[in-house]
């Protein structure tokens, strides 16, 4: 079995360190807002590029006070993608407003940036993009319409850590950036945990103030907050792990290139396309491909662990039925929902793994194509 992720290989190489780490903190009798979490926030702030950072328990937390901090709520409009998790859109349902979907480039999988501008009414405040799978987003063209018509940029950078575009850090160019630590990203904890990062002081405040039962000061609240508090044994974990993500990130960008060289001679394969000046951080290798079910279950049968994200666009799923958003609306995300399928990708995968999968996938590819024809 070649698994979609293995996170045991990682602990192998970090466990005695995360564990000297985790016991330090259960020796603390420190377990909420305490050092860690204090000095992950500034590490994460020097790695990212920002000036504040602030620890929470998700990343759909992120996105749900970053629209919570700009005011973004009843009757406003944010436009998004249908292609990506249910918690971008999860979050605008949480503060009341309305998702606007936006269809995606083919070829990215990212919201098409050259269609945002039709979409924006009078109504519209936010413009969410997604980095999906680790590949960033037009941001020149994003942040361009934003500013033409005063509004406010929320990255949901959540599969995203590290990626660059034109050499800056996904989760900078906005108001906000969004991060997960789920298990299974590129910077993943041993349990939830998120992170939102901004530049401007005053949102800053206005989130670890939502963050904590809406109030800066203990046992003084001004609104209506959340509890969303990244704990310290997460922020230690995550302490002993943020070194080595740029190292990760970099094992994963040479894991695609050598399934790139593998399908180059796959006509039935559409490997992933990265952005001019732009570094993906392949947080999925993600390829499009025909037959995609079958081929799927085959693979599955063959002992490889890929994985389909996402197989139904949100635009058609009952959360967001009463958007009255039909099949057709949105062609590209239709399309490449039915079409793609992640590889196993992490960064002590082996060549000799990759092999395995590229060739069984090219053979399951044939059959389901001979059982068509047939």
């Amino acid at each position: 079995m070649i698994p979609i992720l293995d996170s045991k290989r990682q602990y192998a190489q970090i466990g005695a360190e995360v564990e000297k780490a985790v016991c330090e903190v259960l020796r603390s009798g420190s377990y909420i807002l305490g050092p860690n979490a204090k000095a992950f926030e500034q590490e994460m702030a020097d790695f990212i590029g920002c000036k504040y950072t602030v620890g929470l328990n998700s990343g759909t937390d992120a996105l749900h006070l970053a629209l919570r901090a700009l005011d973004i709520g009843a009757g406003d409009e944010v436009i998004t993608v249908a292609f990506t998790f249910v918690a971008t859109t999860e979050a605008i349902g949480i503060v009341g407003a309305k998702p606007v979907f936006v269809d995606i480039d083919p070829d990215t999988f990212n919201i098409d940036a050259s269609k945002i501008e039709a979409a924006i009414t009078p109504k519209t405040k936010a413009i969410i993009p997604v980095h999906l799978y680790g590949q960033p987003c037009d941001m020149d063209i994003i942040m361009n319409v934003a500013k033409r018509h005063n509004l406010h940029v929320i990255e949901d950078c959540c599969q995203a850590i590290g990626a660059l575009y034109k050499g800056k850090m996904v989760g900078t160019f906005g108001d906000f950036g969004c991060l997960s630590f789920y298990p299974t990203k590129n910077l993943g904890g041993m349990g939830d945990g998120g992170l939102i990062m901004t530049s401007d002081e005053k949102l800053r405040d206005r989130v670890i103030a939502l963050r904590n039962h809406g109030g800066a000061i203990r046992y003084h609240h001004d609104e209506i907050g959340v509890n969303s508090r990244l704990d310290e044994v997460q922020a230690a974990i995550l302490r002993v792990k943020l070194p080595h993500i740029k190292e990760w990130n970099e094992k994963r960008r040479e894991h695609a290139y050598y399934y790139n060289e593998l399908f180059k001679d796959c006509a039935d394969i559409q490997t992933p396309k990265e952005l001019k000046d732009t570094y993906c951080v392949y947080h999925q290798y993600t390829v499009k491909i025909p037959n995609r079910d079958e081929v799927h279950k085959m693979l599955q049968e063959n002992g490889i662990g890929a994985m389909l994200y996402y197989p139904i666009p949100l635009h058609l799923q009952k959360v967001h039925e009463y958007l009255g958003v039909g099949k057709g609306s949105l062609p590209y995300t239709e399309k490449d929902t039915e079409m793609v399928i992640s590889l196993p990708m992490f960064p002590e995968l082996t060549k000799e793994e990759q092999q395995t999968v590229a060739k069984t996938l090219i053979e399951c590819i044939a059959k389901s194509k001979s059982k068509v024809s047939v």
